[in-house]
């Protein structure tokens, strides 16, 4: 399912605007909260621009696999401090809450497109 900026407007979309907020505030986060060098700085930065540039494609033109691997991202960022080994820190808090309101999004637009008010009806 694909449709252009041109198009109708999808009601979803305020989503992945909230979503690319928060992979915004992802990558800018190694700086604001003093995380900048490092395995946590890193994974911020490029969590951050992933999640950014999935959302904004979204908003561009919505196809269903940019949701899909918007909540991928979100499952990494809330697993990354486990894998890359950075618990116990203030990264970690930071990049696990931000990754889990991702994930809530993603999955809450995906069950949206779904099975959301408009989609029952039909």
């Amino acid at each position: 399912m694909w449709k252009p900026l041109s198009g109708p407007r999808r009601p979803e979309a305020v989503l992945d605007l909230y979503i690319l907020l928060l992979g915004a505030l992802l990558f800018l986060s190694p700086w604001l909260f003093a995380f900048a060098h490092g395995t946590a700085g890193t994974d911020a930065w490029l969590g951050g621009a992933v999640i950014a540039a999935l959302s904004l494609a979204a908003l561009m033109a919505y196809a269903e696999w940019e949701e899909w691997i918007t909540l991928a991202a979100g499952l990494w960022m809330m697993l990354s401090p486990f894998v890359l080994g950075f618990t116990h820190t203030k990264a970690m808090h930071v990049i696990i809450g931000i990754g889990f309101v991702v994930t809530f999004l993603a999955a809450l637009d995906l069950w949206l497109v779904h099975y959301g008010e408009d989609r029952i009806a039909h």
